[in-house]
């Protein structure tokens, strides 16, 4: 994520949902209606963050299908929202400007999500204590598939899930360790049969660990 800020290849802002408020106490959360536990997240700063954040970005308000021109998109993280996966941050990393809003407390009040936000990403089927934590996650998958960011342009690529599998098993030296021996294939120097065999292992851990990733031609 630094290498990245650093090589101006993103750019990322933290913004103060308070900054948009206009109360003395500069609250940004109220009881819900109809009674119940927490406290809801107030409308109005979120539309007017989210409406001057747009009106700040060169473009945001377009709706031309070139990258430069790619309006905003607004994102809340939410338990209630679209799980995120490996093909889901392949697409957000085409898109040009992202506002992530982070939902807090027992959530946020539902016209924003009725009315401004076109995406609710879930990291999960668990419940976190603010939505930030979720943003993090949601970024840094993100980021790192951006041109640039990582060492090697194949890494991103050979990661886990972006072939609908887990990735291969790794080792590195030494060698042999409390004689345990990397396989042999490894260290041959073949890499048709390098490739062959890390597909192979790649199956076989997907289908010991995530079967549900299989698709039908697989199993």
């Amino acid at each position: 994520m630094k290498r990245a800020q650093e090589n101006k290849i993103v750019d990322l802002y933290i913004h103060n949902l308070r900054d948009w408020t206009s109360d003395k106490h500069h609250i940004v959360d109220d009881a819900p209606f109809g009674g119940g536990q927490g406290m809801v997240m107030k409308p109005e700063p979120i539309f007017k963050a989210v409406e001057e954040l747009k009106k700040k970005t060169p473009n945001a308000e377009c709706s031309t299908p070139n990258v430069e021109g790619q309006k905003s998109k607004v994102i809340l993280m939410s338990p209630a929202g679209q799980h995120l996966d490996q093909q889901m941050a392949t697409e957000l990393s085409h898109e040009s400007h992202l506002i992530v809003i982070c939902g807090h407390y027992e959530g946020v009040d539902h016209r924003v999500v009725e009315h401004l936000v076109d995406l609710e990403i879930s990291i999960g089927d668990y419940v976190l204590t603010n939505g930030a934590i979720a943003a993090v996650v949601l970024v840094d998958a993100i980021v790192r598939l951006l041109p640039g960011v990582l060492g090697h342009e194949q890494s991103a690529s050979d990661d886990s899930f972006s072939a609908g599998l887990l990735e291969a098993p790794q080792y590195t030296r030494p060698a042999e360790l409390r004689g345990w021996k990397v396989p042999d294939v490894l260290l041959s120097g073949n890499h048709a049969e390098i490739a062959k065999w890390r597909k192979e292992q790649a199956e076989k851990r997907t289908r010991e660990n995530r079967p549900d990733l299989l698709k039908g031609d697989r199993v």
